[in-house]
């Protein structure tokens, strides 16, 4: 099939419809109370990927529901699974979303709604672009779908269900599309994700509140002993100082480094795009090697004390923070997590206890770029923006990857349509109208490239 036939077949009127339809129900794995929207999303899922003619199911996974189906109308001809996620993010803070997170709005041809490049979008595109194909013919391949809704919580029911289900998950390639390409104009091919490992840090002091005046100065603060414990956690040169938290680490080659050297990427705009006027991180490394092929430590929420109006002059009880580390190649998440848990007590000040409490993790993964079925993404993504693709590696953590490739033994293809500045996880998430089309040829053109 050409080019301009496909681009001209493609409805993109009912294509955002549909999409739409799909952004409106919100499938929140982290919140219980959305457990009817989660089996809402994944039946809508099941229904469009059954119109098909995909012979296609609701599972059950002893947590959030996962669909699969497929078509396997090609005999002889190679099988591609195509993966994603239904679940999202928690909408808050709300009051920080210019239009309601579930009722999506187009701005300045911006598809603004939570979860509409993370990764309901993105995964969609993928069910367009099987339609797509089919409105011409035959699909040249067999095609499996595997949409799961437990992503965004680390995807803890996942392992269970592939290896109930590995003979029938078994493809010859699994396609993701769960992240961003490096800039609007530049194709890109993701070959490498960062691990994680996500933590609570839990701080306990006196066996209830405290009246500031009669006891401070005396009596332990667990937000000030919080806030010491953090701020030893990295050192003034941007250094994670856990404890053995660099041992094994594969260093980036001289490859990569001039590779990722060669990119447009300009510092300043960065950091104007995220509205700050620096960008601290590890010395001796650039801002794309910090992000893409360097370990992290982040808090990512810290509470404690009085947080109403006014004022309440209370030592508090206790205070906790959540901390998340970003792992690269040669880390493992459980023994990062244990090195954490070993670190933080040896570090607290007297008279607080501590716990850190581990919550969930996913290996660090790479990819060869010189496979077939990069080549295939490369050509398919030469066919929609005219110019051949960059390699890049994400920051972002995906654990299922890393499931895959232990449990499916299947290599894994990243072929990202969305953009940082789509603002995944953050109030006013949007998807570019261009880049949801175009993540829809994409997937039509990669089909036809991997089926030959």
């Amino acid at each position: 099939m050409t080019q301009t036939n496909l681009a001209n077949a493609l409805n993109r009127d009912d294509a955002n419809a549909e999409l739409f339809e799909l952004l409106r129900i919100p499938s929140v794995s982290a919140d219980p109370s959305h457990k009817a929207d989660m089996a809402k999303a994944a039946e809508f899922l099941r229904s469009k990927l059954e119109s098909l003619g995909f012979t296609a199911r609701v599972d059950e996974t002893g947590g959030h529901p996962a669909v699969y189906a497929e078509h396997l109308k090609a005999p002889g001809q190679p099988t591609v699974l195509l993966y994603g996620h239904y679940d999202v993010q928690p909408e808050a803070p709300l009051e920080e979303w210019t239009t309601p997170p579930f009722e999506p709005t187009v701005r300045e041809g911006r598809i603004y709604a939570r979860g509409s490049t993370d990764d309901k979008g993105q995964a969609y595109a993928h069910v367009r672009g099987v339609e797509l194909l089919l409105s011409q013919g035959e699909l040249p391949l067999n095609v499996k779908f595997f949409i799961e809704g437990e992503e965004e919580i680390g995807s803890p029911s996942i392992v269970p269900y592939l290896k109930a289900h590995a003979d029938e998950l078994k493809s010859d390639v699994i396609v993701i599309s769960d992240g961003s390409r490096f800039a609007a104009d530049v194709p890109t091919i993701t070959y490498g994700v960062r691990g994680l490992s996500y933590v609570e840090l839990h701080v306990q002091g006196a066996n209830r509140d405290l009246h500031s005046g009669s006891y401070g100065g005396a009596a332990p603060n667990p937000i000030n002993a919080l806030c010491e414990i953090i701020a030893r956690l990295k050192d003034d040169q941007g250094r994670v100082t856990i404890p053995g938290f660099y041992d094994g680490i594969e260093p980036l080659t001289d490859e990569e480094r001039a590779m990722w050297g060669s990119l447009p990427q300009d510092d300043g705009e960065f950091a104007d795009s995220i509205g700050v006027s620096a960008l601290p991180g590890e010395e001796g490394f650039s801002v794309l090697e910090r992000l893409w092929g360097r370990p992290t430590l982040d808090v990512n929420g810290i509470w404690g004390g009085y947080q109403g109006e006014g004022s309440k002059t209370v030592i508090p009880a206790r205070a906790g923070a959540k901390v998340s580390m970003r792992l690269v190649p040669g880390q493992d998440p459980e023994n990062i997590t244990r090195l954490i848990q070993n670190y933080v007590p040896q570090i607290a000040p007297a008279g607080v206890q501590v716990e850190v409490k581990g919550l969930h993790g996913g290996q660090p993964i790479k990819f060869d770029t010189s496979s077939t079925y990069v080549q295939a993404a490369d050509r398919a993504l030469q066919r929609v923006y005219g110019k051949p693709a960059v390699f890049a590696r994400t920051g972002g953590s995906i654990p299922i990857v890393a499931y895959f490739a232990e449990i499916l033994n299947s290599p894994v293809l990243f072929v990202d349509m969305g953009l940082n500045e789509d603002a995944p996880h953050s109030p006013n998430e949007s998807f570019a109208v261009r880049d949801y089309h175009n993540g829809i040829l994409t997937s039509a053109y990669l089909l036809e490239e991997l089926g030959r």
